[in-house]
Parts: structure tokens; sequence; C-alpha cells
């Protein structure tokens, strides 16, 4: 066991260690961001040369994409440069078939890209609470599991609420711990897990560190997003009087210290990839949002170590 520090709040944790071998140039973690899947290549082309080292490829849909063809593009444009860390689908899979229908594309098809997780929203049936749809999300990803689990891939369920309650979800039940809970006591295949952040967790009030130790064996995947809490208008004026009291942020601007998180995900065994999340920032959008991402990346990758350095040799 070993005991370390954790470098925000002075918490003593303990975890066991992880393989360090995977460490080597930080391909156990790698970070990157959030592109388009319908635009494939010709978006890739235009940021890989920021130092991205890895990609999610998000839709809504599948329709009109050729997957095939856009992973040939794909995985010509990026070689050794970066990998495609994940699929991502963020539709409502219990009330279409058509996007339960997708999922299954896109986890027959993620070989082609070389990712290893598919990432979206769990769905929810949006006329009743969220442990009401619990007997529709057993229905469709039991399925999704069992097809994952066939192609060696992971799930990962994205956290936001989407503007929905407990009792009227939107879109997506994933996004409270308690759901979690439920989600995998009806689904127990070890393919499904989380596609967790911080700032989802600051919207609701949640302290994200405490929870990360606790989830980190479920994690499959890590959006870079982080929050600004404005506790100053929440101790005075609560969260009832139509102010904004949470900013979602691009790391290195919010209130996460990411040096914790990634000290956690390495010793919790966690290998995959921090994908930026942007165009939520504020501050850095519109003519600044590549600025404010590009920050982060280099921000990201200061919070896992920096360059890496390797060791002197051993002794002879």
């Amino acid at each position: 066991m070993v005991q370390l520090r954790a470098g925000h709040g002075g918490t003593v944790i303990g975890m066991s260690p992880t393989n360090h071998s995977q460490s080597i140039d930080h391909k156990d973690i790698r970070i990157g961001t959030l592109a388009p899947l319908d635009r494939g290549a010709e978006y890739l082309g235009h940021i890989l040369s920021h130092g991205f080292e890895s990609f999610e490829l998000t839709c809504g849909s599948a329709d009109g994409i050729d997957l095939e063809a856009t992973a040939h593009e794909v995985q010509d444009l990026l070689g050794d440069q970066a990998i495609i860390s994940s699929l991502g689908i963020y539709s409502n899979p219990l009330q279409s078939e058509a996007t339960v229908a997708h999922w299954r594309t896109l986890i027959k098809s993620a070989h082609l890209f070389g990712a290893k997780v598919i990432c979206g929203f769990a769905g929810a049936l949006e006329d009743r609470p969220v442990d009401q749809s619990m007997g529709k999300f057993k229905e469709v990803f039991t399925e999704l599991a069992a097809l994952a689990e066939d192609h060696d891939l992971k799930i990962a369920f994205e956290n936001c609420d989407m503007g929905g309650t407990w009792d009227r979800p939107k879109w997506n039940i994933a996004h409270s711990p308690r759901a979690w809970e439920m989600m995998f006591n009806e689904v127990s295949s070890p393919a499904l897990g989380l596609e967790w952040e911080p700032c989802h967790q600051m919207v609701s009030l949640i302290q994200p560190i405490p929870q990360l130790r606790k989830w980190v064996h479920k994690v499959h995947h890590v959006h870079g997003k982080d929050a600004t809490v404005l506790w100053d208008v929440i101790h005075t004026e609560g969260i009832r009087g139509g102010k904004s009291v949470v900013w979602h942020r691009t790391p290195g601007f919010g209130d996460t210290n990411w040096t914790d998180v990634i000290t956690i995900l390495r010793h919790g065994g966690f290998e995959g990839a921090i994908d930026i999340e942007g165009w939520h920032d504020p501050i850095y959008s519109g003519e600044l949002e590549m600025t404010g991402q590009v920050h982060g990346l280099n921000y990201l990758k200061a919070c896992r170590g920096g360059n890496y350095v390797a060791n002197p040799p051993s002794k002879s």
C-alpha cells in the first residue's frame, strides 16, 4: 500500500500503485479534445498541430456518415501523432430505437478507428422519475453491454443532466451517484462505466475529488471540463434567485485541482484519455475558444507531470 498526500486540501489517501511501465511518455493517460465525427479528418487537420494526443469523435447519430471512409481518412491523418480514444453518441437510447441502432453501429465500427470506448447518454424515459427508467435501461444496455464485451470495448456514460431533474429527467438518467448505483445493479457488466468530469459534479454542488476516489474503478473515459462555483452568491442569495451560480470552464480556468484528479486516476489503474469538452467556457469562447482549449491542453499536461523524463539507467 502506498500512502500519498494529495496536493489540494492535504488529504492523505492510500491506494495501490499502478504499473508504472505504462506511464512511459505519458501513454497511460493522454490529453486530447472532442471533435465532430461528421467532419472527420477535415476538422482534425486544423487542430492536430496544437499537440492534442487523443480525440473523442462525437455525433448525435451515425446517419449519413461513411464510418469506414472516415476512419481511413482520420487514421491516415493522425499517423503516430495522436489516437482516437473514443466514439461518442449523444441522443436518448431509452426513447429511440434509432439511437440504439446507432449505438450498435458505433460499437461494431470502433475497431476501424482504434477506439476502445463508446461514450454517450444513458437515456431517459422523460415522463417519469429516474428510478422508473431502470427497467428500460436494463433492456437496452444488457444487449449493448454484451455487444461491447464481444468487441473488447467499454461503454462510458456522460453525467450531464441536460436540464432535467430526478423527477423529470431529460435525455440522461446518469446524472447522480444514486442513479449510477441503480444502473450498475441492473446491468452488472464490467463494460459499463462512467464518462466522468468534475464539472457535472460541481453543478450539483458535489465535491469531485472525494467522489472520484470512490468511483475511479468505474471511470472508463474522462471529459476535460471544469467549473467555477460562485460560493459567495450561493451563500448570500441561494440558488433560486435567477443568477448563475456555476460556470462551466475549460481546465485551467476553473476550481478543480487536476493534479489530484490525475493522481487518483493513475493510482486507480485508469488508462485512457482526458479529452477536453470545449465550447462551454463563458470567457474563453468565440474567437478565444481554441486559445482556451490549447491552454487547457498544456495545463493538463503540466498536471500530468510535464514532459516525460527517463530515469538514469540502473547500475550494471
